[in-house]
């Protein structure tokens, strides 16, 4: 156990000694697969010991969360929250609020409440034996468009065969985050004649959660994982010689060893080059912060450090009608998002462990926004907040 790791535990047991005898009451979720072992599973998870946490994907952890439907997560009972490394769309949005959020409805179960957990980079690793790989704009996206098919179209990597693109079958917030990244970055040139599906007549990139909507057919040297989740992709590119994919930072070994997991426009994607890209965006203030489209900022192509990047989230609901849940989420919310200072320095009690699974940690202005919105009790935003909650909320 590194350093890191071994720091997250101490802070991770502090955190819950000073919890008391919480209720066993559970709290009930589950979604990406991205940060599934730092949230659950091991030494160092974050998710307290009563929040369970099912690996589907983001696309089946947000329907069930939307839905209220526990058995997207193999369990019954209410859904109490979800990760999501997919932003909730604007329909998404306004069909649970027209649905669980309005006024006339008894079943009213109040506010939503979307927010970062921590930031993420997309990696590129690949299976080609040579020396460092620095992709750019144009040959990544030759790459994952299905134009490019041997690795002597690259030019400068000195390398020859067939490339094979291994892609996530699910619905994915990590293929979420790859498209965004694409889709702004790429031009028509880097993608013509590719099986993409035409935007104004021509192939192009477009925003998807499951990467096979991105072509009308998708190319013959792609295949999809053979099971859900960043490691089954990674242990994939890993099996068969020329193939490239995609996955979070959390399974690869080095973030900078260039000769297995790719540069994108001169920078790997380890914490230092991915800071420079999230710290161009604020937490929202006055209006702005009542939308909670407006708590998870996006990045298409930052001119800033390693280009694929952003957060993975968390989707809670505001109001619980058991009390228990309510404080259980409320006090999670609390420590996540606080502070604690560890050899004389200010830090998330979670950095550590954050850290130590290759996420880069939120920066204090986003940890204090948080907190002060939805975990300090008397704020009318709060979790829970008596006024704003009183008589509803998801299900007992």
């Amino acid at each position: 156990m590194n350093k890191y790791k071994t720091l997250a535990a101490l802070v991770a047991t502090a955190l819950l000694a000073t919890a008391g005898a919480a209720s066993a009451q559970t709290v009930t979720g589950g979604g990406a697969s991205l940060p599934a072992e730092l949230y659950k599973g091991q030494a160092d998870s974050i998710l307290p010991s009563n929040f369970s946490y099912a690996v589907t994907g983001s696309g089946t952890g947000k329907k069930a969360f939307l839905e209220n439907n526990s058995a997207l997560f193999s369990t019954t009972g209410t859904v109490h929250f979800a990760g999501s490394d997919s932003v909730l769309s604007g329909t998404e949005l306004s069909t649970y609020n027209s649905t669980y959020n309005v006024s006339t409805d008894a079943n009213r179960y109040g506010a939503l409440v979307q927010i970062p957990s921590v930031a993420t980079s997309v990696t590129i690793p690949f299976n080609k034996a040579g020396s460092a790989v620095d992709l750019s704009v144009a040959q990544i996206c030759g790459i994952f468009s299905g134009k490019v098919t041997n690795w002597n179209q690259l030019a400068g990597l000195g390398r020859t065969g067939a490339i094979q693109v291994v892609y996530r079958g699910e619905s994915s917030g990590t293929s979420e985050l790859l498209t965004r990244f694409l889709t702004t970055a790429c031009q028509p040139a880097d993608v013509s004649g590719s099986n993409l599906k035409l935007t104004g007549g021509v192939p192009a990139f477009s925003v998807q959660s499951t990467f096979a909507n991105l072509f009308t057919t998708v190319p013959s040297n792609f295949i999809a994982a053979p099971a859900t989740g960043g490691t089954s992709l990674y242990n994939a590119v890993y099996a068969v010689d020329g193939r490239v994919g995609y996955v979070g930072p959390d399974v690869i070994p080095s973030l900078v060893d260039a000769t297995k997991v790719a540069k994108v426009k001169g920078f790997s994607p380890d914490e230092v080059s991915v800071q420079a890209t999230l710290e161009t965006a604020a937490p929202p203030t006055g209006a702005a912060a009542e939308n909670p489209a407006n708590w998870v900022p996006v990045f298409g192509n930052p001119s800033a450090g390693y280009p694929i990047a952003g957060y993975t989230n968390f989707v809670f609901g505001q109001c619980y009608k058991n009390a228990t849940v309510g404080a259980n989420v409320r006090g999670f919310l609390t420590r996540h998002y606080g502070s604690v200072v560890v050899a004389g320095v200010e830090q998330g009690p979670n950095d550590a462990a954050i850290r130590a699974h290759k996420f880069i940690p939120l920066t204090k202005a986003w940890r204090d926004a948080v907190r002060t919105r939805f975990a300090t009790a008397s704020n009318a935003g709060a979790v829970n907040n008596p006024s704003t909650c009183a008589s509803i909320g998801r299900p007992l």
